[in-house]
């Protein structure tokens, strides 16, 4: 039998099937489309929260914030395309590798808006963000050397952060979405969160296969219709959304610069490279293809463009979505096609408002419901992050203690920093931001100052899924 070939091809491979690595495995549309489904399932509710929670944050009214989840999709079936079919070897990583807005930047991002007096908030968050990926493609060709000074240690704190700061915005969602309405927390609310929260339990628990990897979606499906007999569903969002649309550019102004917002977006992108390089790493083992220098910075390459160029159209910063690699590890399906046909699919989304106009139908309550396991999942993994990452250590230990610490303070005390500088208000006020600095600063302090080598490589320790 042929052995599979070891580096990455411009095209599917050719027949026999055994002559060619899996990779680039070209299937039958009868195993392409289910596969491809899958990873649609799996990705959908992460795609369009960044921009679900963006939208409420800054009070965009139910067209525009149809036209920034239309936005979102676009940018990552574009990105995700880029991702696995490549350009020459300049762009892509050509690996099984969904691209899409990151959650990680929700946070520093509703800092931007809290601290800007322009409109609605919008342009200061996509100047932040675009130069964020400038900075991504700047940084990407020697990102491999910066690996060091983000250990699992480091990114596992992150990680853990971005779910604890985020649960606030889920609970919000339980009580009704607006704190300003008289039925906020009302009980019927927070019943139909409940039961969202109980049927996805439910399907995780007794679903098999299709079903209990989608049970997120079957959640939110079956929340939304329970609301319906209460009146708890709106469906104003599909009667005023067009039918097919291309994102304008520039639709929310023009963006705006401001060094603290900027700073902020820079640190989360150094955060989410480093997820992108455990992606990348983390599929090389699973699909059995190493991952080599020049593939992460083909990889990081598109992470970049995705998210300098995103903005103009309404998109946020792109990263690597590791629920896809689950999936791939899962099912042992590693065609790189069948997830170029995913982001096809959310490219055909993406032109059709009309489509992501139904993510607006899903009531609040039931959002929140989801919203608990969701954000909930992105703590686990940091937490699963840092129980590989040497806590037996002492110094260790009170690295991610005060880490931790400094990324709750905003969350327990959202006045903390009040009389601050606005640009330290900026930095200081997502929890992210500021437990990613106290991270890094101590990782150097605890583990690089002073040392005769310096840490010890932690780039082998990423290719743990």
């Amino acid at each position: 039998m042929a052995q599979p070939a070891e580096g990455p091809t411009d095209g599917p491979c050719s027949t026999p099937p055994d002559a060619c690595h899996p990779v680039d495995e070209k299937l039958h549309v009868s195993r392409l489309v289910p596969a491809a489904l899958q990873h649609i399932a799996a990705m959908y509710a992460g795609v369009v929260t960044p921009p679900l929670i963006i939208g409420q944050a800054v009070g965009l009214d139910t067209a525009a914030q149809t036209r920034l989840i239309a936005a979102s999709l676009l940018i990552a079936g574009l990105a995700t395309l880029l991702q696995t079919l490549g350009v020459r070897n300049a762009v892509g990583n050509r690996l099984p590798f969904v691209n899409a807005a990151s959650s990680a930047g929700i946070a520093p991002m509703l800092a931007i808006a809290e601290n800007s007096a322009t409109g609605h908030q919008l342009p200061a968050i996509y100047g932040a963000v675009m130069v964020a990926g400038l900075f991504c493609l700047v940084v990407g060709p020697f990102f491999g050397r910066l690996l060091r000074f983000f250990p699992p240690l480091v990114t596992g704190v992150v990680i853990t952060l971005i779910g604890v700061t985020l649960m606030p915005v889920p609970v919000g969602w339980a009580q009704g979405g607006d704190k300003e309405a008289a039925d906020f927390g009302d009980m019927r609310y927070l019943a139909l969160a409940a039961f969202t929260l109980v049927v996805i339990l439910l399907f995780q628990r007794f679903a098999r296969g299709f079903f209990k990897q989608v049970a997120l979606l079957m959640g939110l499906l079956i929340g939304t219709l329970a609301a319906i007999p209460f009146g708890l569903a709106d469906f104003s969002p599909l009667e005023s959304a067009p039918v097919a649309a291309l994102p304008t550019p520039f639709a929310s102004g023009a963006p705006e610069f401001k060094a603290a917002a900027i700073l902020s977006l820079c640190i989360v992108m150094l955060v989410l490279m480093t997820e992108s390089s455990a992606g990348m790493l983390a599929l090389g083992e699973i699909c059995e293809r190493r991952t080599d220098g020049a593939t992460i910075t083909r990889g990081l390459r598109t992470d970049g463009i995705a998210t300098l160029v995103g903005p103009v159209f309404g998109g946020f910063p792109t990263s690597a979505f590791a629920q896809n690699v689950g999936v791939v590890s899962l099912t042992r399906v590693r065609s790189r096609y069948v997830v170029a046909v995913a982001g096809g699919a959310l490219i055909v989304l993406g032109a059709f408002p009309v489509l992501g106009a139904v993510v607006s139908l899903v009531p609040m309550p039931v959002l929140g419901g989801a919203g608990i396991v969701l954000f909930g999942s992105i703590a686990v993994s940091g937490i699963r992050t840092l129980s590989e990452a040497g806590l037996d250590d002492s110094s260790n230990i009170v690295l991610v203690a005060v880490a931790l610490g400094a990324g709750i303070i905003p969350l327990a005390a959202p006045t903390f920093y009040a009389d601050f500088p606005a640009w330290a208000q900026t930095v200081l006020g997502s929890g992210i931001s500021a437990g990613a600095l106290v991270a890094v600063s101590l990782n150097l302090f605890f583990h690089h100052l002073g040392t005769r080598d310096g840490a010890r490589s932690d780039v082998a320790a990423l290719k743990s899924p």
